[in-house]
Formats: C-alpha cells, sequence, structure tokens
C-alpha cells in the first residue's frame, strides 16, 4: 500500500502541539522572571515534548485501532490505522522511532543543562516514565490505562506539572511550592483538551470499554468537570499573581478568558458530537494564547523591577 506524507502529518495531529509549546513555554518565562531564562534549554526542552505529543498522539492513533475504541460509532476525525491508510506495522515502527527520538532529544536536554550526577539520574528517570505514559497509554500488553480513566491524571502531570516545573528547574536549578499554582494551571488546560476528546466520543469509548472520565461520569457531570479545569486553572494564576504582585500587566492573561469561556459553553451546548472537535483545537491555542500574556505580564513585572532599582 502507498502512503503519502499527508498522512503521517494528519496522524501525528499537529493541531495539539500547541500545548507543547505551552507548558514549556510556561516554565520558561517563569524562569526568566527569576533571572535565569536559558534559549538552549528552552529550544530542546520543547524539542523534546514535541517528540513526546507526537509519540502519543500516534500511539493513541495505534492503541484505540488495536483495542477498537477507534469503530463505526465514533463522531470524530478518523484515524489513520482505523482507516487502512497506514498499516499498523508501519505505525508500530513509527511509535518506536519517536520513542527513540523523545528519549535522544531528552538525554541532549540534560547533557547542555550540565546537572549534576544525582539530578541527572532522576530526570532521566522521569523522562523514561513520560515516554512510558504516552505509549501505554493506550497500548499496553493488559489493559491500557487510558481505558480505565487516568489518562487525566497522566496527561496533568506528564503534560503539566513535570514540563512546566522541570523546564523551570532545569534552568534556574530551583523549585518554590508556588510555582505549582501556573503549572497546575497548564496542567488543567492539557486535560481539558482531553476531556473534548472523551466527551465527543462517549458513546464509542463505552462501546469499546475504554472508561474514560466522561463514560464513568456521565455528560452533565464530565461538563461540570470541564468548567473546573477552565476556570480552576485561571483562579490558580490569579493566586499566583496576587502572592507575586508587582505591576498590573501581570494580570494581562485575564483578556483570554472570553476564549476559555466559548469552550466551555461549546462543550455544554454541543455535546457529544462531531461539531465538537473544532474545540479541542481552539482550546490548544486558547492556552498558547494565555501563556503568551502569562508570560508578557511576568516580562513586564521584570522590566519595571529592573528600571526601578
Amino acid at each position: 500500500m502507498k502512503m503519502n506524507f499527508k498522512n503521517w502529518i494528519k496522524a501525528f495531529r499537529l493541531r495539539t502541539l500547541p500545548l507543547s509549546l505551552s507548558c514549556i513555554g510556561m516554565g520558561s518565562f517563569l524562569a526568566y522572571y527569576h533571572d535565569s531564562f536559558r534559549w538552549t534549554i528552552f529550544v530542546f526542552s520543547f524539542l523534546t515534548t514535541i517528540l513526546l505529543q507526537i509519540l502519543s498522539n500516534l500511539a493513541n492513533d495505534y492503541g484505540d485501532a488495536l483495542f477498537g475504541a477507534d469503530n463505526e460509532e465514533r463522531t470524530g476525525p478518523k484515524r489513520l490505522v482505523q482507516d487502512g491508510l497506514i498499516p499498523p506495522i508501519a505505525m508500530k515502527r513509527m511509535i518506536w522511532i519517536f520513542a527513540v527520538l523523545s528519549f535522544l532529544s531528552g538525554i541532549l536536554l540534560l547533557y547542555i543543562s550540565k546537572l549534576n550526577s544525582g539530578t541527572f539520574i532522576i530526570f532521566l528517570v522521569l523522562g523514561i516514565f513520560a515516554i512510558a505514559a504516552a505509549v501505554n497509554y493506550t497500548i499496553s500488553v493488559k489493559k491500557p490505562y487510558g481505558y480505565k480513566g487516568y489518562g487525566d491524571i497522566s496527561v496533568f502531570i506528564f503534560f503539566g506539572l513535570l514540563a512546566v516545573l522541570g523546564s523551570y528547574f532545569l534552568q534556574t536549578r530551583t523549585l518554590d511550592a508556588e510555582l505549582l499554582l501556573p503549572a497546575a494551571t497548564c496542567g488543567f488546560y492539557a486535560t481539558g483538551v482531553l476531556n473534548i476528546n472523551n466527551i465527543r466520543d462517549i458513546g464509542s469509548d463505552r462501546m469499546a470499554g475504554k472508561i474514560s472520565i466522561p463514560v464513568r461520569i456521565g455528560f452533565q457531570k464530565a461538563v461540570i468537570y470541564h468548567g473546573v479545569l477552565l476556570f480552576g486553572g485561571f483562579l490558580l494564576s490569579v493566586i499566583f499573581v496576587l502572592l507575586n504582585f508587582e505591576t498590573t500587566y501581570q494580570f494581562l492573561f485575564l483578556i483570554s478568558l472570553p476564549l476559555f469561556y466559548r469552550n466551555f459553553q461549546a462543550v455544554k451546548n454541543i455535546g457529544s458530537s462531531g461539531l465538537l472537535d473544532p474545540y479541542l483545537k481552539q482550546l490548544s491555542i486558547s492556552t498558547l494564547i494565555f501563556v503568551i500574556l502569562f508570560g508578557l505580564g511576568l516580562a513586564m513585572a521584570v522590566y519595571y523591577r529592573t528600571n526601578a532599582l
């Protein structure tokens, strides 16, 4: 079967990649706020996270076709393995390729970060766990953890806490408990993207035995859960700014609030149908806009702090 480049681009699901830039951007903006930003670490942190995101997307395409979540009842865009556009063996090879690329990129990131041996080993283990989590979400010898409803926890940890705090630590060599607030915000928004996907696929997931959070709690409660993720994330960032207030510019991110309100209303009113699919991309881009505005606010705080000296 002849395959083309466009099919692989579709399999990579580029619309999800703004989330990777968002979480690494948040960690890097926070590092800049504390006068420790390093371009090289930002670039390689972003590259590693992008590779992990694509790895997760490929594994999800392969795993859902393997376990039956991608079936005729699914209302979202068709997947490549399911449609026969990419043979399973080719997808499996590509998953291995991106797993190796993610590992090598992570090793290079740790090398240029010049960590001591103990810290290097800790980050290496975390990186291996991140790769394993990306693959085992829908691919496992036994039932994948994504089919048991644990995907939200994994996304929150690896694409929220670990990505933000890890990229921050590699640049600053420090951590502070209050950094959990903006890190959790990114984790909530990344989980929100997954939640939209799961709400859209409630019917097909239930048939395949994929017990996602929306399947477990039902549509109405899943909408409430979505609201908690979106507006709870906003609240955490407001608290962080109040704890570190220097200038009203730090509240620039509030401009993005209507984008999240629009997303919530779409999830609430459109429901589990293919019409909901565009709002995955909308939430990913909204998250990136939020982080950029949040970062600009931190940069303005640095500017005023520097010029006040």
